[in-house]
């Protein structure tokens, strides 16, 4: 089994995302489960997901708390809580941002994972400009399938797709593709 564990704030898509990855395993004919865990349910307020992946049935339901891999949608989470927490050194990590990780603080933290495990993606970026809006799920979702490989990025398009159909799938496909490419360079 693969496990995910998603941080952001209310609002960035942070339970969507789970929701869509465990489509695109569904779309591979894997077994998935996606749910969130809400602190306060409003705008801004920190957010966890999780996602399971696997090929045989998944009976557990508790939250993640030693995640395969992590998915950072807002890095000013790592000042307010141990975001890291549970994640082996070969566990996988993908941020959203464009800072170093000197600047953001964790450069200690992340020379422990192994060669290719850790990645900074400007998510936002990438969703501002294909999107019209800085929402960083669907382009971390691409940069998900190129950092560990365990989804294919053709699934990762369709589950898009089939959550926000018309225009706005089209650009948020988009988004995963140019982050998906960020990813593999």
């Amino acid at each position: 089994m693969f496990q995910i564990r998603f941080h952001g704030r209310g609002g960035q898509g942070v339970v969507t995302a789970a929701e869509m990855l465990s489509v695109a395993a569904f779309l591979e004919g894997r077994h998935a489960q996606a749910f969130p865990s809400f602190g306060s349910e409003r705008t801004g307020a920190p957010v966890v997901s999780f996602c399971r992946i696997d090929d045989k049935e998944i009976r557990t339901r508790e939250p993640i708390l030693v995640p395969d891999a992590l998915i950072v949608q807002d890095p000013t989470l790592f000042h307010s809580m141990d975001v890291f927490q549970g994640l082996p050194d070969t566990g996988y990590v993908l941020i959203n941002t464009t800072a170093d990780y000197e600047a953001l603080h964790i450069a200690a933290t992340m020379a422990r994972f192994a060669p290719g495990h850790a990645h900074t993606v400007p998510a936002s970026d990438i969703a501002r400009a294909h999107v019209g809006r800085p929402l960083p799920n669907a382009a971390l979702l691409g940069g998900f399938a190129a950092v560990t490989g365990q989804i294919h990025m053709d699934s990762v398009a369709e589950a898009i797709r089939r959550t926000f159909p018309g225009a706005v799938g089209e650009a948020n496909v988009r988004a995963a593709w140019a982050a998906y490419e960020h990813c593999r360079t």
